[in-house]
């Protein structure tokens, strides 16, 4: 089976996946933010490619952490919602973290753009590091037992974005 693929046999296998898919994805973006923050100490410059290792890991960084939100609240969030009202000051909450983190990746974008310094990049990268750890630690803490029992509609990939 190619890893992060979905097999469903059963309604509770789909249900137990689903949470395992989020912390799956949540692995693979704390990978991605390290291997931007190598990026950005040329850990993989071969001489000639430093700018582009920097573009290939903190943007990929940055496209696939903003691909993850957009998905989980344009699809995710919606059904958890109807499933669970009760869940909807989380659920704002979820989105708000995810409007800042939308910002900050503006501010690392920016930085990039204008060619900062790594010290400048680090601070960046240590920012949206903090926010996107406490959320992902809040998101885990609520919401895997309510993936684990609800029956969601769609694939994982739409609702958790491309790492899923």
């Amino acid at each position: 089976m190619i890893e992060g693929a979905l097999t469903i046999h059963s309604d509770t296998d789909r249900l137990v996946a689903f949470s395992t898919q989020l912390r799956n994805v949540h692995q693979r973006l704390r990978k991605a933010l390290d291997l931007a923050r190598r990026s950005i100490d040329g850990e993989f410059d071969d001489g000639d490619t430093a700018g582009q290792d920097l573009l290939l890991f903190c943007r990929g960084f940055c496209s696939a952490l903003s691909g993850h939100h957009r998905s989980e609240d344009g699809g995710l969030f919606p059904q958890v919602i109807a499933e669970h009202p009760e869940l909807k000051p989380v659920i704002a909450n979820l989105m708000s973290d995810h409007n800042m983190l939308e910002h900050l990746i503006g501010q690392l974008t920016a930085a990039m753009d204008s060619d900062a310094g790594a010290d400048e990049l680090h601070r960046h990268l240590d920012g949206i590091g903090a926010v996107m750890e406490t959320h992902f630690r809040y998101e885990e803490n609520q919401l895997l037992k309510v993936l684990d029992a609800l029956a969601i509609e769609g694939d994982p990939t739409a609702l958790l974005g491309d790492l899923a």
